[in-house]
């Protein structure tokens, strides 16, 4: 069965994080996969085992502690968020498999507009060159993913200067604007959620 597609908007973080912690606590064996799309407004996040000391000059961004794997990131207008809330158990997925399943994800979809990215087994994300345009960070619980993957499209990058993006520090970040690219973000979503779709059903 096709995950069912949930287009949110611009939502705050904090309350789609707590939206997803209950999906995945209440979830049953019969409920269907969801695939979230939203924006947020700024803010940073900080992962399980995220270390303070990457959070370099926050100002008057708001950085939440969240449950996800990985270090800090950022997320803000212009950048699409993609939650998936799936059935690992019942797709037989690993979280390692999951990681990947998102990365390739965002590397088919920049290639459908003539970029080309790759992942890198040893700092999990998507590059064009040496900077970042997607991040992924998932956690799974009771046998539910949830948390999932950001793609940089047409935002103001500037916050990722006040952290260590994703624990590394210098590391530059980019965007599909900057290859030219115009697209709504929900545009955006549509070949990222149909990958991933596909994947899970083929």
């Amino acid at each position: 069965m096709q995950p069912i597609l949930r287009f949110l908007g611009q939502q705050p973080y904090d309350e789609v994080f707590k939206a997803m912690q209950a999906f995945a606590l209440n979830r049953n064996p019969e409920a269907t996969d969801e695939l979230w799309v939203v924006e947020h407004a700024p803010v940073f996040t900080l992962g399980l085992n995220g270390k303070q000391e990457h959070v370099l000059d926050p100002g008057d961004i708001p950085v939440i502690r969240t449950d996800r794997g990985g270090q800090v990131t950022y997320h803000g207008p212009g950048q699409l968020v993609l939650y998936a809330l799936l059935d690992t158990k019942h797709h037989s997925m690993t979280a390692r498999q999951m990681v990947t399943l998102l990365e390739q994800a965002i590397i088919h979809t920049l290639s459908q507009y003539g970029i080309g990215a790759k992942a890198k087994p040893e700092a999990p994300g998507v590059y064009i060159d040496d900077k970042k345009i997607g991040s992924i960070g998932l956690r799974i619980k009771n046998n539910c993913s949830y948390h999932g993957l950001s793609l940089n499209n047409r935002m103001d990058l500037s916050p990722f200067t006040r952290i260590n993006p994703c624990g590394y520090a210098g590391l530059t970040v980019t965007q599909l604007a900057d290859f030219g690219v115009d697209i709504t973000t929900q545009e955006l979503a549509i070949p990222v959620a149909h990958f991933i779709s596909e994947a899970l059903t083929s």
